[in-house]
């Protein structure tokens, strides 16, 4: 095996304090960046997340025709005719979930035909449930191992009237549907098949988004929204900040007991995973079971935290954190496991987290495998605020969503590392 890049937190044995602001929340800017390219005319999206994720999409967006200009570190300025056109080449989207998601809806209404594809570990995520619905609209989509590459033959219109989907996998299918659906010839709706849906939160951000882009969205019952033909118009758009970046220095503050401002108010996000909160505030004294299946992003924080609470924890509703970046149940298991044998187990998709507050003060020798899984990377820097020792492998995969996370560390005087681990 190669030689791989490591980083080590040194445990800073006081208190953090600072100001630091998050960046632009991830979610949301993929969502406007998509909007703003169905849009005919230029809108401005301040606030905004550069990083890995956005790069691919606005990247995409490019190829496709679209004019995405970025005057500075938070802004994109987004320019189109409001249809997305053939590319020229397969459209690469790392392992961005949204994009690759959000696209694959999109482009059904291109005129020609469209392949998405993404790295080795975007084609272990299922995208089967997104392409079904599609396929019984008419819409030709050919992806044979049912993750990515997926290849969609577009027609350069949407006659479908109705799409059905099992989002009990990922929210992310109802939002492409939800956000394709304004671009039909007639209303169109978009149903849940069956009850289960996870993190609901974030289609509730889509539609958001969709209306401040001009779409109609009325939703029918919880499990219907009806989308009228409106299309799109351009718009300046802000950004809010990410609340699942949110969560890391949240955690930071309640392991060492500090005082982080990021320069808004705890209560000002919308996104789901500041739900969140309240437990992170709760610490050590985190409940006993915490449901996770609508604060999916925020569970390996939370899962981090546990290891020093006073008590046990049992995660619960985790199962579409199996389908992320990597096995995220997995991937905490092992590395929770790796600072101190039995400090985890899982029973299914649940996480259980044994919980020692002696563990603060301690050194190890863990190395963390972080699957290039950015939430992994980051959740496991916390541990190392408490821990000597722990090496978190591959840190450059920070940047996929929080490019800044590790200067946001030392910008606290948390002293960091780094090395090659052989």
């Amino acid at each position: 095996m190669s030689a791989r890049p490591y980083i080590t937190v040194t445990p800073p044995n006081v208190a953090l304090h600072g100001r630091i602001a998050p960046p632009g929340s991830k979610s949301i800017t993929n969502r406007a960046l998509l909007l703003a390219a169905l849009a005919k005319g230029t809108s401005r999206l301040t606030g905004a997340l550069k990083s890995d994720d956005t790069r691919h999409m606005s990247e995409a967006l490019r190829q496709m025709g679209v004019t995405v200009d970025e005057p500075d570190a938070t802004t994109f300025v987004v320019t189109s005719s409001g249809r997305l056109q053939q590319p020229a080449a397969p459209l690469f989207l790392g392992n961005a979930g949204t994009a690759v998601r959000f696209l694959t809806a999109a482009v059904a209404t291109v005129d020609g035909v469209v392949t998405l594809t993404g790295d080795a570990y975007m084609q272990k995520r299922p995208i089967g449930p997104l392409l079904e619905t599609l396929s019984a609209n008419g819409i030709q989509v050919e992806a044979p191992s049912g993750c990515p590459p997926v290849t969609v033959t577009g027609q350069g219109r949407l006659t479908a009237r109705r799409f059905e989907v099992d989002a009990g996998l990922s929210s992310q299918y109802v939002s492409a549907l939800l956000m394709l659906a304004a671009l039909g010839s007639e209303p169109v709706d978009v149903a849940l098949r069956g009850s289960d849906i996870g993190a609901r939160g974030y289609v509730d951000l889509t539609v958001e988004a969709m209306r401040a882009f001009g779409a109609q969205v009325e939703q029918l019952d919880a499990a219907t929204w009806r989308v009228a033909p409106t299309g799109y118009v351009a718009r300046d758009y802000f950004i809010e900040p990410d609340a699942s970046a949110a969560t890391y220095l949240w955690a930071a503050q309640a392991l060492t007991g500090g005082a982080i401002d990021l320069g808004v108010a705890d209560d000002a996000f919308t996104q789901p995973d500041a739900k969140a909160h309240d437990h992170i505030a709760a610490f050590p004294r985190l409940p006993a079971v915490i449901d996770g299946s609508q604060m999916q992003d925020a569970i390996p924080t939370l899962a981090v935290l546990a290891a020093f609470n006073e008590t046990p924890v049992r995660f619960v509703g985790l199962a579409n954190l199996r389908v992320k970046e990597c096995d995220r149940v997995a991937a905490l298991h092992d590395g929770l496991n790796a600072i101190r044998a039995g400090l985890a187990s899982v029973e299914g998709d649940d996480l259980l987290v044994a919980a020692d507050p002696a563990l603060a003060g301690t050194r190890t020798d863990a190395v963390i495998e972080t699957h290039a899984d950015h939430r992994i990377a980051m959740c496991f820097a916390l541990a190392g605020l408490k821990i000597a020792g722990i090496r978190i492998l591959d840190p450059e995969c920070v940047g996929k969503t929080y490019p800044e996370y590790w200067n946001a560390l030392r910008s606290m005087n948390v002293q960091l590392s780094e090395g090659i681990e052989a």
